[in-house]
């Protein structure tokens, strides 16, 4: 099969296409014939030398894919081959085929594409873990999430308003970014150069938030501490700024504040199935009645993946990025899959 692998850490033009050995699927894993793979923050961290895999994940980039059922192992029934699905890889997914735990598998939402399927495990993954289960984000809370168009940042904005009932914030770069982060549900959106905390602070009427949700860590800290509302959580999904910080202690203390963070690849299978089963119950029915949706900034074809890492190391994207690994497959919506 082709695969994308790393020659050396550094830019884009260190990814190359070459040929690797088809994976056999283990004991309670599928292999997937991929239509379309996401393209995500933590691949540019991988390719820059950052995120190293964790043991035993393949070297081949890629978080999430979409496509079909190709073979089962061990324990995973027969049953399965040709269904259509989306699934959170463990490494893998820049390639024409990837084995994948059977459990880390969904159906694609009625009515979306293979690439539209592969948009979503990643960034629903993180957000639901994050937001649901890390910060236990509470109905009628107040939320801020940096980066609003981030693909971790629009799924965010949607699961807290649709499900939680929550007022959203969110910061951005630029006036589209802002405009994009209000259309899917942020109460308001702000500059997240200058003073964004004083722009939160002032939209609040001086309450602050109950729940932050951060990728860039370093000096900002102790500004988002001091936003936060008695009990509030501040949760780091990544340390894009720095991967320290001073801050208040007797803040944290006085005002029982919790920070925490987390980082999904190296979680186990059922860890993550548990999250997939969540995510199918509660957030693919409300892509299919149209109240959440994905966003597409660009669909990159396979062979042009250094095109899709310019994109992300430019911050140009507002939504996900695609890569299209079977281009005549990843265009159609398949019919309706088997749940796992």
């Amino acid at each position: 099969m082709q695969a994308v692998m790393i020659e050396r850490p550094g830019g884009p033009e260190v990814l190359r296409i070459v040929e690797q050995p088809r994976p056999r699927p283990k004991a309670g894993e599928v292999l997937i014939r991929v239509a379309a793979a996401g393209v995500n923050r933590p691949d540019v961290q991988q390719r820059r030398g950052l995120y190293p895999p964790p043991p035993n994940a393949s070297e081949i980039l890629g978080l999430d894919v979409a496509g079909i059922i190709d073979d089962v192992g061990e324990g995973v029934d027969g049953q399965y081959v040709g269904n259509p699905v989306c699934a959170l890889v463990n490494g893998g997914g820049y390639a024409e085929f990837c084995a994948v735990p059977a459990v880390q598998c969904m159906p694609i939402p009625n009515g979306l594409s293979f690439i539209e399927g592969a948009s979503l495990p990643e960034v629903f993954f993180t957000a639901w873990n994050n937001l649901i289960w890390l910060a236990r984000l509470e109905h009628g809370e107040t939320l801020l999430i940096h980066g609003g168009t981030s693909g971790v940042g629009m799924a965010g904005i949607q699961i807290a308003r649709h499900l939680r009932g929550a007022t959203v914030f969110a910061t951005a770069g630029t006036e589209e970014k802002r405009a994009v982060c209000k259309a899917i549900g942020a109460q308001a959106a702000v500059d997240y150069r200058g003073a964004w905390d004083e722009g939160i602070r002032a939209l609040t009427g001086g309450e602050g938030v109950d729940v932050i949700l951060d990728g860039q860590a370093g000096a900002n800290t102790q500004r988002q501490l001091d936003l936060l509302k008695y009990d509030g959580r501040l949760v780091f999904i990544a340390s894009h700024q720095g991967s320290t910080a001073e801050v208040n202690i007797r803040t944290l203390v006085r005002r029982r504040l919790t920070i925490t963070g987390s980082t999904l690849r190296p979680r186990p299978p059922a860890y993550k199935g548990r999250l997939a089963r969540e995510l199918v119950d509660h957030v693919w029915p409300l892509f299919e009645d149209g109240r959440i949706t994905t966003r597409i900034h660009k669909v990159v074809p396979f062979t042009e993946v250094q095109e899709a890492h310019h994109i992300l190391d430019e911050n140009q994207q507002i939504g996900k990025v695609v890569l299209a690994v079977d281009p005549a497959l990843a265009a159609t919506v398949p019919s309706s899959g088997k749940r796992f």
